[in-house]
């Protein structure tokens, strides 16, 4: 199997340490390929990224107006959050407006990625709960739609139930890409997961933020869940979270979402471009090199906006007494490409 392009370089001193390879895709609402680097064809699970696909229905449903969701809720169901205080309450109260409580959340617990948020959260003395998942908010709008269109709540997570077919035939209508057994997974909120072409992720969040391809109640459902998250970018991720910072960067402007395993999509609606990109070998820092790096080309025209998303992709690495001594940094193949 060809390899893909080296897209990420750590630096300790002046010599090159570590090496990340991925791929890119950058798509139009259309389906024309704008840019691209690396094997974008191959299947790959994208995981948390596609948050605010797969929570079309609750918009579409009407669950969203029945239950009276507002923005920063909305944002919370295409959320992979740090389990902030907010966070949790927001959940709980999303789930309260459906008329549930968190008994009904079947994302199981675990303590916050954050450090700093757990080492609140342990000095409370508190357990996790599944409130604290970061997968919560996505799970509380499962849980209304469920509850609105008159589905079972218990096992909701499960292949073959009610809205995960749903979720399911909606990936697969904005995607353009089968949604089959045979790439499907199991993700860490135990629901299932489908491994599909960075291709068609990349044209589907075009389509989210342009329409085009969209019917048109699908359509202003897809446009409200993005504006929705570009206006509340904490409850999308949180404090000093790359998807809540590079939002807030420009805001209005921007919207992405990240996914494990070193995952990210997003759209710039006023390009009307969608874009996805996969890490390798998974790794945080060099997927949010290479998110920032590719929203910097394409953003190449506002030179201020390009430069401060540059130096996100560029951050520069200290030891333990504070020294610095080396860099992430994003390969030549971003430095020189020229998007939209």
């Amino acid at each position: 199997m060809e390899n893909n392009p080296v897209l990420v370089e750590v630096f300790r001193g002046p010599v090159v340490e570590s090496r990340h390879r991925g791929a890119v895709a950058v798509f139009d609402g259309d389906g024309r390929r704008v840019f691209s680097l690396g094997n974008i064809d191959r299947a790959t699970f994208p995981r948390s990224a596609v948050k605010a696909i797969q929570a079309l229905p609750l918009v579409e449903s009407g669950a969203a107006d029945a239950f009276g969701f507002e923005d920063a809720d909305l944002a919370m169901a295409c959320a992979s959050h740090s389990g902030e205080e907010e966070h949790v309450a927001r959940a709980r109260s999303m789930l309260k407006k459906a008329g549930l409580d968190e008994t009904a959340l079947e994302c199981g617990s675990h303590w916050p990625f954050q450090q700093p948020v757990l080492i609140e959260l342990a000095k409370s003395g508190q357990q996790p709960t599944p409130l604290h998942n970061n997968c919560s908010g996505k799970h509380a709008g499962f849980l209304a739609t469920c509850m609105h269109c008159g589905m079972q709540t218990k096992g909701y997570t499960a292949l073959g139930s009610g809205i995960q077919d749903m979720v399911r035939d909606v990936m697969t209508d904005v995607t353009g890409a089968a949604h089959d057994i045979d790439h499907c997974g199991t993700d860490g909120c135990s629901i299932p997961t489908y491994a599909i072409p960075l291709s068609n992720i990349a044209h589907g969040f075009a389509k989210m933020a342009t329409g085009t391809g969209l019917e048109e109640k699908r359509a202003q459902a897809a446009h409200r869940l993005i504006h929705a998250c570009m206006k509340e970018p904490f409850y999308v991720a949180g404090t000093r979270r790359a998807c809540t910072e590079l939002m807030r960067m420009a805001p209005g402007r921007i919207f992405v979402k990240t996914g494990a395993e070193g995952v990210f999509c997003g759209a710039v609606p006023e390009l009307g471009l969608g874009f996805a990109l996969k890490c390798d070998d998974g790794a945080t820092r060099a997927s949010e090199a290479m998110v920032a790096s590719l929203l910097s080309r394409m953003f190449h025209k506002d030179e201020e906006l390009s430069a401060r998303l540059l130096a996100f992709a560029s951050p520069q690495m200290k030891n333990w007494n504070g020294i610095p001594f080396g860099s992430v940094a994003p390969s030549d193949i971003f430095r020189n490409a020229v998007i939209g």
